[in-house]
């Protein structure tokens, strides 16, 4: 078991934009037996406002609409849970929240240490693991600390608390003043910086925490992974972007006309047909949305959203110029995910949490060998598939838990494979869940049922499950979800059952995460020590 460890490297920041990457081909040189290396790049709420996607309002985003333009965009991706800590739990364990238990926690590897993550594949297949930002989720305790040869973290009260992402603690930059929003401007802030945006000097970007984490990754790929290593590599890199607070250089906010934003659609009334439960829960969710309206806020609010996905763009782009600089681009997967969607006031919510589509659908897109170029595919797919897609991309050895996703590595090479299918996201609650398929979906509630036809209401508007003439398009996707549900994990308390053993931590409630023995000839990356 290879010895996580962390780095402290600070370097300046030079915004570029993406070189061109290889072109990559649909039918890979069967000679060559050669195991590609992978990039696996996350961000943090971005919804389909990437360019790429077409949608609006629409972020101006280059770098990302280039890797696209490269490789297969599935344009009808959807998350594998309502939020952050559900959703990756499921990515990176391979297993949906009715099976592990992770409904609103994202420590399957305390409750379930049997199960081999990601990064652990990786590593029994030899690829050299190394990650870095929020890839798992971000308070004290999240990250699965096994398998990974370097876990880049900005500090060492990082190293020292169990490993939070403290993305917008010190040193990060804040505005001046603080809070800066309008909707917080008459608030103390203790924690969490919901609905704040503002544009920050342009000479601070290198203070930031996103902005580090691509430093450490691009100094990796251009000096830290040799060409001709008898190892493929590994690397993940999370951006929090554009995740709230959205604070980001005056630049990006500089690319957008504030006035001319286009608003998302609503419609009042739009809640009205929805079951007993969801309808007092959006109550007080509505709340926040008619405070922004109140404020006239929402394009303002819309302005840093924005502002933050092409701050997030900048970064990444600025990986896949490394990528491409290298000799090995053309043997490099790039694969980029966002953990789930976001409302902008949509159906009355502000926020993720939800069953509908603003939560659910992502971005999602593949390059590199093996992968069609610049195609676009809409046949259904889920984020769960990405664990069983990389074991056959890259040869990895099955896990020991069953993995609950389809490889789609057979539609990447050919994408007229593509078939649609019934997705299945589980909510909160265990038996609350939604079925997706190109045309519909489905939400079962422990109080009733909501069915949309996506061809003819897009924005989910009017509720057809009382409809009799749809009783047979329901039962064939309530056919889908599992016939049992875990019940949920324990939860947690980092206080109480978070123990801190120097730069290493594991839970009291399990050993899945038990600091593992170090080696001898480790190599500890960014250790107090230095390297």
């Amino acid at each position: 078991m290879k010895s996580p460890i962390g780095s402290r490297r600070l370097l300046a920041t030079v915004l570029l934009g993406v070189a061109a990457l290889p072109a990559a081909a649909a039918d890979p040189d069967p000679a060559d037996d050669r195991r590609p290396n992978v990039v696996f790049l996350a961000v943090d709420d971005m919804n389909d406002y990437a360019g790429f996607l077409e949608s609006a309002p629409r972020a101006v985003t280059p770098n990302l609409d280039r890797l696209a333009a490269r490789g297969v965009n599935f344009t009808n991706a959807h998350t594998a849970g309502v939020y952050c800590a559900p959703s990756r739990a499921a990515i990176f364990s391979g297993q949906f929240a009715s099976t592990t238990g992770c409904y609103t926690s994202a420590e399957y590897f305390v409750h379930r240490p049997e199960i081999e993550p990601l990064q652990v594949s990786f590593d029994k297949a030899g690829y050299r693991t190394l990650g870095a930002g929020k890839l798992f989720h971000h308070p004290a305790g999240a990250i699965d600390i096994r398998g990974w040869d370097e876990f880049f973290l900005r500090t060492d009260r990082q190293r020292q608390s169990g490993w939070p992402l403290d993305s917008w603690a010190e040193p990060s930059p804040l505005p001046d003043p603080f809070p800066n929003s309008v909707y917080n401007a008459d608030r103390e802030i203790t924690g969490g910086l919901f609905l704040e945006w503002a544009a920050l000097p342009n000479d601070r970007e290198g203070e930031m925490a996103d902005t580090q984490r691509v430093d450490w990754a691009v100094e990796t790929l251009r000096d830290g992974l040799p060409e001709d290593a008898d190892a493929p590599f590994f690397l993940g890199v999370g951006l929090y972007a554009p995740h709230y607070p959205n604070y980001c250089p005056q630049k990006y906010f500089d690319l957008y006309d504030r006035d001319a934003i286009e608003l998302p659609p609503v419609l009042p009334g739009d809640r009205d047909d929805l079951p007993p439960k969801i309808q007092r829960a959006m109550r007080n969710r509505v709340r926040i949305s008619q405070r922004v309206d109140e404020l006239d806020a929402l394009r303002d609010a819309l302005h840093g959203y924005l502002a933050c996905i092409s701050y997030a763009d900048a970064q990444l782009g600025r990986i896949l110029d490394a990528v491409a600089a290298r000799g090995d681009a053309e043997n490099t997967v790039v694969v980029l995910w966002s953990d789930h969607g976001y409302h902008h006031g949509q159906k009355g919510q502000w926020g993720k949490h939800t069953l509908w589509e603003r939560t659910s659908n992502v971005p999602f897109v593949w390059a590199g060998p093996g992968v069609a170029a610049g195609t676009e595919v809409d046949a259904t797919v889920s984020l769960i598939d990405l664990y069983p897609t990389l074991v056959d991309l890259c040869g990895l050895p099955a896990p020991r838990q069953t993995l609950e996703g389809q490889s789609l590595a057979s539609v990447l090479a050919d994408p007229a494979e593509a078939e649609d299918r019934r997705v299945f996201l589980p909510d909160v609650t265990p038996g609350e869940y939604a079925v997706i398929t190109r045309d519909w979906r489905y939400i079962r509630r422990d109080d009733g049922e909501e069915l949309y036809d996506l061809s003819a209401d897009p924005h989910e508007w009017r509720n057809l499950a009382g409809d009799p003439a749809r009783e047979s398009v329901k039962e064939r996707l309530r056919a889908r979800a599992p016939e049992t549900f875990a019940a949920p994990n324990p939860k947690l308390n980092a206080r109480r059952d978070l123990v801190v053993e120097g730069d290493r931590f594991r839970w009291e409630k399990g050993e899945g995460n038990a600091p593992p023995a170090r080696k001898a000839n480790d190599r500890s990356v960014g250790d107090a020590r230095g390297r």
